[in-house]
């Protein structure tokens, strides 16, 4: 007789067989902790995944900025000529521009005292003397260099730099040489040094961008 037989009832209600009865979880329930495992594995793979590609287009966008960058920086980067390599910009020599100093003013020998400073800086002085009349006590500035438009970046340049305030104006004249009229509020020519400055100013090489 079996140990699970009932006392007193014999051999009718005996169980027989292999099996008996075990505790386990259901099914169902071990699917759904798989499902549950399986969707936060993948939704870290995710994540992971999507972490790499920001840094690898940051990356790329990052090096793509310096090198425009470096390049912009290179194309404006120019380095400073030297003297030797760049010319200067072409003036004449004050001994190849022909000056006819006129006084315009009520002041008598001005046109006179004017020309023999100009021939001491080594100008070539041609007529000295009373602006015409169309002149004559009509000019209130310092003075007006008047002569071909050849002369607007040569002569005008050279002359101007002796006699600050001059008002360039042109005429149809021909010849190369200009006329130095004096005004009423003309005083005194600049200083020679400080003309000599000017004119090694403008004839100095512009530096470029440093790098």
């Amino acid at each position: 007789m079996s140990m699970l037989t009932p006392p007193g009832m014999g051999g009718k209600y005996r169980i027989t067989g292999a099996k008996y009865p075990r505790m386990r979880p259901p099914r169902h329930r071990r699917r759904i902790v798989l499902a549950a495992i399986a969707a936060v594995v993948a939704l870290s793979l995710v994540g992971w995944g999507t972490v790499q590609l920001i840094d690898v287009f940051t990356a790329d966008d990052g090096s793509k900025k310096t090198t425009t960058t470096a390049s912009a920086r290179e194309s404006d980067c120019k380095p400073s000529p030297s003297p030797s390599t760049v010319a200067a910009k072409a003036l004449p020599k004050p001994a190849q521009i022909k000056v006819n100093v006129y006084n315009a003013t009520p002041r008598a020998g001005l046109a006179k005292t004017t020309a023999d400073e100009l021939k001491k800086r080594g100008f070539a002085i041609g007529k000295v003397g009373n602006a015409p009349a169309a002149f004559d006590k009509k000019i209130p500035g310092t003075g007006i260099l008047l002569g071909a438009p050849a002369a607007a970046d040569g002569s005008f340049t050279v002359l101007g730099a002796q006699l600050k305030g001059a008002k360039p104006q042109h005429d149809a004249r021909k010849t190369k040489d200009v006329d130095l009229l004096l005004g009423t509020a003309f005083k005194t020519l600049n200083v020679q040094k400080d003309a000599d400055q000017a004119l090694a100013t403008l004839t100095r090489p512009a530096p470029g961008r440093p790098c």
